[in-house]
């Protein structure tokens, strides 16, 4: 059989492109219908991220010198507090939160923000539950929203939820003029009976049926939000959130138990935090371990 040559090539190829495809087995778009009214929400601390994300944060802006070593010891003082007892301190995570933007005050937001993307890939990423990324999959899997709702800023907080696929975040909101911080907050942090205030404003800004929607967190801080909606779940809780969540009957998930016993990593949160106030130089390793 001749060679086809110039056209005849080309219309040859054409022909089994044609054919290849006619006979390719192509199976239909898995398109999810999208759920209006139901959605889910996620506390970030040790419920989607292992330890406090604003010391991830810290400990990232200390590498580029927006920190002090003394001030990082004292961030890190707090996330070993807050890793040993599974909870968040009110007082401690408003400080962080506060003393954080007090540091970027005057930087421009969209500087701060590229920095957050940064950090999250350099620092955070490593520390997500994949247990808890699972379930948040679930939710989308079935076409409903998902929000992360932390004291964090929300400006870090939208990023994680950038990272993981997620519809949004609500966080902690700092004052802005001209593009940059004033080192000050609006109201007080997304924290306790905020976050389900929060919840409640969204839901009806969104039109959502908050008995169908879902709610996670490992602390009992956030009960008034985990009680606003048909579904919570305890996620690595705390003592008092585990007993909270029997009393009452909801469901809990703990992925840490299949990861280190707490007894272990315990004293290795107390170590690195009195080691931090000398060791920003090294970039925290102590705390970037897995004990984290």
């Amino acid at each position: 059989m001749a060679e086809p040559r110039g056209s005849d090539l080309l219309r040859s190829s054409q022909l089994a492109g044609e054919a290849s495809a006619a006979a390719a087995q192509v199976d239909p778009p898995r398109l999810v219908e999208p759920d209006l009214t139901g959605a889910a929400f996620f506390d970030v601390d040790n419920t989607v991220m292992r330890g406090a994300s604003i010391f991830h944060l810290a400990r990232g802006l200390a590498r580029r010198k927006f920190f002090t070593a003394a001030e990082v010891g004292d961030f890190a003082l707090k996330q070993a507090k807050f890793v040993v007892n599974g909870s968040e301190d009110l007082e401690d995570m408003a400080s962080a939160t506060e003393a954080a933007l007090a540091f970027v005050k005057g930087k421009r937001v969209d500087e701060v923000v590229s920095l957050g993307e940064e950090i999250f890939d350099e620092l955070m990423a490593r520390k997500l539950w994949p247990g808890t990324l699972a379930l948040a999959q679930g939710h989308l899997d079935r076409g409903q929203r998902v929000w992360l709702v932390t004291a964090t800023p929300v400006e870090l907080a939208s990023i994680i939820a950038e990272r993981l696929g997620l519809t949004g975040a609500l966080g902690t909101v700092s004052e802005i003029e001209d593009g940059a911080y004033t080192g000050r907050l609006v109201g007080a942090p997304l924290h306790g009976k905020a976050k389900a205030e929060a919840v409640r404003a969204l839901a009806e800004r969104e039109g959502l049926d908050l008995v169908r929607c879902a709610a996670y967190s490992d602390s009992a801080n956030d009960v008034p939000m985990l009680s606003v909606v048909g579904r919570a779940v305890a996620v690595n809780p705390d003592n008092a959130l585990r007993k909270h969540a029997r009393a009452v009957g909801w469901e809990i998930h703990d992925y840490r138990r299949a990861r280190l016993n707490k007894r272990y990593y315990v004293p290795g949160a107390v170590a690195a935090a009195a080691a931090a106030g000398i060791a920003v130089g090294f970039g925290l390793g102590a705390l970037r371990g897995r004990r984290g």
